[in-house]
């Protein structure tokens, strides 16, 4: 990559520019204990909720998945491989964990499923029949 350099800034402020931390992207989204953080979406529906994770290059042997007394938690341990010459390295495998607090009387967590597709981890938790929305009740007038 070619650096510009602008007559109008001085030659300190734009290396400072070009060496901050807000245009290296190599530790973006990671957290203070060198571990990545993958970006969540959680949807929830009539049926269940839905734990989506953004795991990209991973595969479905990387992921650990448990439910143990109201927590949820997501990890992985894939490492690096470094035997190719790289100019300039962005993608990472760093380990991850993210936990979920799940009110155990909302989910029923004997069916709690999971499936990894395009580089995104799908997990479905399945909610109680007795917390699901019912429909009106029509009452009868005698």
């Amino acid at each position: 990559m070619t650096i510009a350099r602008f007559p109008f800034l001085p030659q300190t402020m734009l290396d400072h520019f070009w060496d901050n931390d807000l245009t290296d992207r190599s530790s973006a989204n990671y957290s203070r204990t060198n571990t990545s953080l993958p970006a969540v979406n959680i949807k929830e529906t009539e049926d269940d909720f839905t734990i989506e994770v953004a795991a990209p290059g991973m595969k479905k042997d990387d992921f650990e998945i448990n439910y143990d007394n109201g927590r949820l938690t997501i990890s992985s341990e894939r490492t690096e491989e470094d035997t190719d010459n790289y100019n300039r390295r962005e993608f990472s495998y760093q380990s991850f964990c993210r936990s979920f607090e799940i009110e155990d009387n909302v989910i029923n967590n004997e069916k709690i499923k999971a499936k990894y597709n395009d580089g995104i981890l799908y997990i479905t938790l399945p909610k109680r029949e007795e917390i699901k929305p019912k429909p009106a009740r029509q009452i009868a007038i005698s």
